[in-house]
């Protein structure tokens, strides 16, 4: 009976093995497409943070290289790969509330898609993903 059973488990490893690693390609996928979604979140807020603290309609291409770049000069790799300043729309400045009145800053970006790094496994096809506009709205001191 024990020379029915040998070679088993390669042949269920074979089997198996297919899905194994369809889940973990798109587990990494998924992974990936989160942490490019964070990583514009965090250069939005802190590009929207930076303005608070300027006078109002000034330093605006600071802010964008500082979305794409993280840093004022435009210096470097971007932080994600496909942005660009061009997905960078111009900060716009307003009011919000009656008594006090608080002045805001907004800063916002759009048409940032996500692009898988397997464009299919084993004939299931992996698509981009277009992200919706992330924006940062702060209280704006000057």
């Amino acid at each position: 009976m024990k020379t029915r059973q040998r070679g088993v488990a390669i042949v269920e490893f074979a089997l198996i093995l297919p899905l194994l690693l369809l889940l973990t390609m798109i587990t990494t996928e998924f992974g990936r497409a989160i942490y490019q979604y964070n990583t514009v979140v965090k250069s939005v807020r802190g590009a929207a943070r930076y303005l608070s603290v300027q006078t109002p309609n000034t330093r605006i291409a600071e802010a964008k290289n500082m979305v794409v770049f993280g840093n004022t000069t435009g210096t470097g790799p971007a932080l994600i790969a496909g942005l660009t300043v061009s997905n960078v729309a111009a900060p716009t400045w307003g009011t919000t509330g009656a008594n006090p009145l608080i002045n805001t800053v907004t800063i916002t970006v759009s048409g940032y898609t996500f692009h898988s790094m397997f464009a299919s496994v084993f004939g299931i096809t992996f698509g981009d993903i277009p992200f919706s506009a992330i924006k940062a709205t702060m209280r704006s001191y000057s």
